[in-house]
């Protein structure tokens, strides 16, 4: 399957859970918390945040996270290396997407980061017993 079909189902899937969970390294301790910023870009699977927060700080110094959804009785995980998107375009898109955001974030203000898988692997699974369904990005 191409990339480019694994990021839109992965889109569609976390679109369908409306929030998901993030886990990213804080020195030796891990840290999740709940997401919901999620949008393509150039073929890319992006998220958005500000670079005040934690999760920017622990990317900037550990670039890999792990994202993981629910919805019934099927889920997401997907973990993998972390790039960073500086095209003004991509943070344009991000708030387009969520534009409940543009009260907080403007694409110019410097404050607002987006960031994606730059590879990922991980897998959809239910509660069926079926096989994973592998994914690769």
């Amino acid at each position: 399957m191409s990339e480019m079909n694994e990021v839109s189902k992965i889109l569609d899937f976390l679109k369908e859970c409306q929030m998901f969970f993030m886990a990213t390294c804080d020195g030796a301790s891990p840290r999740v918390r709940p997401m919901g910023l999620v949008f393509p870009y150039k073929n890319k699977l992006m998220f958005g945040t500000s670079n005040n927060k934690d999760l920017w700080k622990q990317l900037q110094s550990k670039p890999e996270m792990e994202i993981c959804a629910c919805h019934e009785h099927k889920w997401l995980r997907l973990r993998g290396k972390v790039g960073f998107e500086k095209d003004r375009e991509a943070r344009v898109a991000a708030l387009e997407v969520n534009p409940s955001l543009k009260r907080m974030y403007n694409p110019d203000d410097g404050v607002f980061e987006v960031f994606y898988f730059e590879s990922a692997t991980g897998a959809f699974e239910d509660m069926s017993g079926a096989p994973k369904r592998a994914i690769t990005l």
